[in-house]
């Protein structure tokens, strides 16, 4: 008989419900790096990442109650960071780039070059990228590539449109590429 993913440390979820601090411990222990590593992609400096994950499982463990097993206990706490980490960079007002004021124009002959180094090297070439992006940008590229977020849920969780979400998107996008490809 297989157990359902949705289910996965249900005892530890169960436990922690009851308030036993040892297996809220043994969540905590078995996200934490996950959980930073989203934070860090989000935001991208270590002691606001940090003061996000905190902040991340205090409201996770404290709203405990309220998870049904609608997904895993990893998707929902993630969704907790994504959302503490979004609203930890409205607070300081980093807004999606508009695309009126965008000044970048790309020719999309740029975006068919190929380049043939080491598969380590585009992946490194791809973070490097992401880094140098605006703000807006990389917070897309994040959510949409890296999370996995649908541009539907890009802009609900954004609280723009869909169309923005991929319009951003696509612009990100090609911002990347001629970043990895100059």
């Amino acid at each position: 008989m297989k157990a359902h993913i949705r289910y996965t440390h249900k005892y530890l979820v169960e436990k922690s419900k009851l308030g036993d601090r040892t297996s809220q411990y043994q969540l905590y222990e078995l996200y934490v790096d996950a959980m930073y590593n989203v934070a860090m992609r989000m935001i991208g400096i270590k002691e606001d990442a940090e003061d996000v994950l905190q902040d991340s499982f205090v409201e996770a463990f404290k709203n405990l109650k309220n998870f049904r097993y609608e997904s895993t206990f990893g998707a929902w706490l993630k969704r907790i960071v994504i959302n503490k980490s979004i609203n930890h960079l409205k607070t300081k007002r980093i807004a999606i780039t508009p695309i009126e004021n965008h000044e970048y124009y790309l020719n999309e002959d740029e975006s068919e070059k190929s380049d043939q180094k080491s598969e380590q090297k585009d992946i490194q070439k791809i973070i490097n990228g992401i880094e140098k992006l605006p703000a807006g940008y990389k917070q897309i590229i994040n959510l949409y590539l890296i999370e996995g977020y649908t541009h539907k849920e890009i802009g609900q969780i954004l609280e723009i449109s869909e169309a923005t979400s991929k319009s951003q998107y696509h612009r990100a996008k090609k911002k990347l590429i001629t970043i990895i490809t100059s």
